[in-house]
């Protein structure tokens, strides 16, 4: 647990906000986004970090930025923290496999969520109305099922301690315009799909995810993270079956243990158990392992 890193606080470093997950520090005409190993579940900070998370959120949005630059410009500018400014040399042994130096944008204020499979919110949605955000969909759906395309199914962006809100397309059009929302959808949809195939491939199924987006002049880009078992649900693959709740590679694991002490979802949160901690990290490191081929240095 020594290494693990719940947040950072670099005093010679501008602290522009803390996220979620990263702390992301102002440089002047770039920033330093470091993702710590924070987990939120039901929109509340665990008070307990998941060692490596952090490293392993990293390695695979690297992953997928790359896989991704045929269909669209993201915002990292480097990795490599022997390359970063001279301010944050004092701050390398923590950086190290955990940090990215990228372009400043105007971030879009929606979440840009697309879905594969009926599952979470949507399920819930569907079940009330036989729709997801004003999407109507084909009766007699059950838990977990896939769809017959994958639906784009923007959110509100909240704030810390706060939860997100399903809209419509109409009010994401209101929200930042008709053209760039006609673009978001696109290209998230695009994304999508190039990232379920090769998942697949892998023996995972990315159920559904979210995409963030913004504006570099005229131009929209790829930002925050991508693909992650933070922003998507990673089934595996071979033991999916419809008609319920699934196995999962992400942080459902801690959910479920939340719903098991009968938590009232709001701060603060309770401590995680070591068992927990310990089976949380196994799962992201998996879903590292089977989606990228590559490992992290070992954990002590």
């Amino acid at each position: 647990m020594k290494q693990a890193v719940l947040e950072t606080d670099f005093k010679e470093l501008n602290l522009l906000k803390r996220g979620k997950v990263r702390d992301i520090y102002d440089l002047g005409d770039r920033l330093l986004m470091v993702a710590t190993d924070r987990l939120s579940a039901f929109d509340v900070i665990m008070p307990d970090p998941i060692p490596d998370k952090g490293k392993i959120l990293t390695r695979i949005s690297l992953f997928w930025f790359k896989t991704m630059e045929f269909l669209l410009p993201n915002h990292l500018i480097s990795s490599d923290v022997d390359s970063f400014p001279a301010p944050c040399k004092p701050y390398i042994d923590i950086l190290r496999d955990r940090s990215m130096l990228v372009q400043k944008t105007q971030p879009l204020p929606i979440e840009c969520v697309v879905r594969g499979y009926i599952s979470g919110s949507g399920w819930l949605d569907y079940q009330e109305s036989g729709k997801i955000c004003g999407i109507k969909l084909p009766p007699g759906l059950q838990e977990s099922d896939k769809l017959r395309e994958p639906i784009f199914t923007p959110s509100t962006k909240a704030e810390i301690g706060h939860h997100d809100i399903n809209i419509d397309f109409e009010e994401a059009v209101k929200k930042i315009g008709e053209g760039p929302a006609e673009q978001v959808k696109a290209l998230s949809l695009a994304i999508y799909k190039q990232g379920a195939q090769r998942a697949e491939k892998k023996g995972i199924i990315i159920a559904d995810t979210k995409f963030e987006f913004g504006f570099v002049g005229d131009d929209i880009i790829l930002i925050d993270e991508v693909l992650t078992p933070d922003s998507s649900r990673f089934w595996p693959q071979a033991t999916y079956k419809p008609g319920g709740p699934q196995e999962s590679f992400d942080k459902q694991y801690v959910r479920d243990y939340l719903i098991s002490i009968n938590w009232d979802k709001k701060p603060p949160a309770p401590s995680l158990p070591e068992n927990v901690i310990t089976n949380t990290r196994n799962k992201y490191m998996e879903a590292l392992i089977q989606l990228t081929g590559t490992n992290l240095r070992p954990h002590k």
